[in-house]
């Protein structure tokens, strides 16, 4: 929790709270179902909430913005997005229903009435979405793919409506039929720790 108010000192006390009931609430569900690597929950504030939380260091989410995230898994990086911005509509995908059963229950846990989970794959949702964010569930190539169409052609952002992607390692072939539309932000510019070193936000805007 240091971490999370040393990053964002600005939280208020609420978002402080349910940042806090994180833990526990993820270390009794986890003892259920393995929805997070057991030895890393040690590392659970700085591997998955951090690093969920480096999408709002590029794109705050303004007020009534819809954000749809594809293979939330546990709720990643939409349970922590959505305590930093109350305001916004978080829609929380993953094909594995013990993993929405998961997110469900943490929201409710939380309160946070701006989420809505639901089992389903990416080329089932309809409507659209100002962005589209994502943990590395796979190729971006293909994560295209599954989200084309989804999103609003309104734009009221500072970066125009697309996809926030939170991928690490060596990016250049994948990124590579995207030529000059993909932009990447190094997540070590915004934490120190070591852990961040490789990792990137990837942006792709979509018309």
């Amino acid at each position: 929790m240091d971490r999370i108010i040393k990053y964002f000192p600005e939280l208020t006390e609420r978002q402080r709270e349910q940042f806090a009931a994180l833990l526990p609430l993820y270390e009794d569900w986890n003892a259920k179902i393995n929805v997070i690597s057991r030895k890393d929950m040690g590392n659970f504030y700085e591997h998955h909430v951090l690093h969920s939380l480096a999408i709002a260091k590029v794109q705050p989410f303004k007020t009534m913005a819809d954000i749809l995230d594809v293979g939330t898994g546990g709720g990643f990086p939409g349970i922590p997005l959505a305590i930093m911005f109350p305001h916004a509509n978080f829609y929380l995908i993953d094909s594995i229903g013990k993993k929405i059963k998961v997110v469900q229950n943490v929201a409710e846990s939380l309160q946070l009435k701006n989420v809505r989970a639901e089992q389903i794959r990416a080329e089932q949702v309809e409507g659209d979405y100002d962005f589209i964010v994502s943990r590395a569930v796979t190729d971006l190539s293909q994560f295209t793919g599954w989200v084309r169409g989804k999103v609003s052609d309104s734009h009221y952002h500072r970066l125009r409506n697309g996809i926030l992607y939170l991928k690490g390692g060596d990016l250049a072939e994948e990124l590579a039929p995207f030529k000059k539309k993909v932009r990447t932000w190094d997540i070590s510019d915004f934490y120190e720790e070591e852990f961040f070193q490789t990792k990137k936000v990837i942006y792709l805007p979509f018309k």
